[in-house]
């Protein structure tokens, strides 16, 4: 046990040790754990340890995954510039076509989807942490999730850029995160199109616009990982605070899992392993996931859809369930958000599952340090952290009480 994070003993129901916390997600960023790599393996051995030391175990899950984003959509990319530059010269047919293979890459690699180029990419190993606490026997199951890998930088992501468009006031004014991906898939697209159309300006188009996303990609590629204090060390540190609250005050009739999913930032690698793994397992009627990703940012949210193409609508009785809770708690929320990418509770939606996923955003509706070196502890909201636990362990304690389950017609469809 370190001297910077005591083990947490018992505390008031509801209440939670930030500078117990803090200690913690200190420890963690100072672990670089990009997805699918020897750092995400030593991040998971450290969640690990400290479930040991709050009395409990917990088991390191091994999977295989590819560990980034960049290639998938990079190869798809180049496709794309390749196709334009058919396009180009005339050849009309090889144009369409690569462009039509680049967008279908792009587009089958983002989750929930079936990633098929990624079958013929490099495997590595993910690394996904499981501990189960309450009756092992109980027939309801609720899953807490959060992950412990952390993402790559890229000039994307500078902060400069949402701060400079919160300027003209278009934040206020949108519940919907930007299709961020949009440009990226458009130039393959733009490609096939310019091909059937036989028009080499949009070629010209399409070759500019994919090249400007692969050097995206290259550079995303090229750059270090961030810290990853907010997302999504918060959420980590949660499940540690919600093991020992649950330790100390089992909720009556539930089966509990804490999963922290590994390569969640190659596009849910790790959860959709999880899922391989445990959803035959798990029935659609009778679990319940609670999905917890980036709750450091100043303002609370439960999101409404998630989905970087195709939106993905949260069913309305979790959703009523998250609402009706925070009220109760006196917690207030970002009212009706929904991005345009993608958090782990993706696949469990897909899947069919009720869902929800707690998360956060500050004024501007973007979360807090996104992606950038400057994700650290000392810049993490403990304030909402707080709030994001205390919303998470209520809406279990009120499943206990009260299940939820979803009509077979209001379950999502997988693609």
């Amino acid at each position: 046990m370190s001297a910077e994070t005591p083990m947490k003993l018992a505390a008031p129901h509801g209440e939670a040790d930030q500078q117990w916390l803090a200690g913690l997600l200190c420890e963690l960023e100072g672990i670089d754990r990009p997805s699918a790599s020897a750092g995400e393996r030593e991040a998971a051995e450290w969640l690990v340890g400290e479930y040991a030391k709050l009395g409990v175990s917990a088991r390191i899950e091994t999977e295989q995954a590819h560990g980034t984003y960049w290639w998938p959509i990079g190869i798809g990319t180049a496709l794309g510039v390749a196709g334009g530059l058919a396009g180009r010269r005339g050849n009309r047919l090889a144009g369409a076509l690569l462009g039509a293979v680049g967008a279908g890459v792009i587009a089958s690699d983002f989750p929930p989807r079936p990633r098929y180029m990624r079958k013929l990419l490099p495997k590595r190993e993910t690394f996904n942490v499981v501990c189960e606490l309450g009756d092992p026997e109980a027939e309801r199951t609720v899953v807490l999730v959060s992950h412990h890998d952390a993402a790559n930088a890229g000039l994307v992501f500078h902060p400069g850029i949402p701060d400079l468009v919160s300027r003209t006031g278009a934040f206020q004014h949108l519940d919907t995160s930007p299709m961020l991906m949009a440009p990226v898939i458009g130039g393959p697209i733009l490609a096939a199109v310019a091909g059937l159309a036989g028009s080499r300006k949009l070629a010209t188009a399409a070759a500019v616009l994919s090249a400007g996303s692969t050097a995206a990609m290259a550079d995303i590629g090229l750059r270090s990982v961030v810290p990853g204090a907010n997302d999504n060390g918060t959420a980590v540190i949660a499940l540690l605070e919600l093991a020992r609250r649950f330790l100390a005050d089992p909720p009556e009739g539930i089966r509990l899992i804490l999963l922290s999913a590994g390569s969640e930032e190659s596009f849910s690698e790790g959860m959709k392993a999880f899922g391989e793994r445990h959803f035959p397992d798990l029935p659609v009627d009778s679990t319940f996931f609670i999905n917890m990703d980036t709750i450091g940012s100043p303002f609370l949210t439960v999101l409404r859809g998630e989905g970087f193409l195709k939106m993905f609508e949260y069913p309305q009785e979790a959703l009523i369930l998250a609402d009706r809770t925070a009220e109760e708690e006196g917690i207030d929320l970002m009212p009706n958000l929904r991005i345009r990418n993608g958090t782990d509770g993706l696949e469990a939606l897909a899947a069919g599952y009720p869902v929800v996923s707690i998360c956060s955003c500050t004024e501007h509706k973007q979360p807090a340090n996104y992606h950038w070196p400057n994700d650290i502890a000392e810049n993490v909201d403990f304030d909402t952290v707080e709030s994001g636990i205390r919303l998470a362990e209520a809406m279990t304690r009120r499943l206990s009480r009260d299940w939820v389950s979803l009509p077979a017609a209001d379950r999502v469809a997988s693609v």
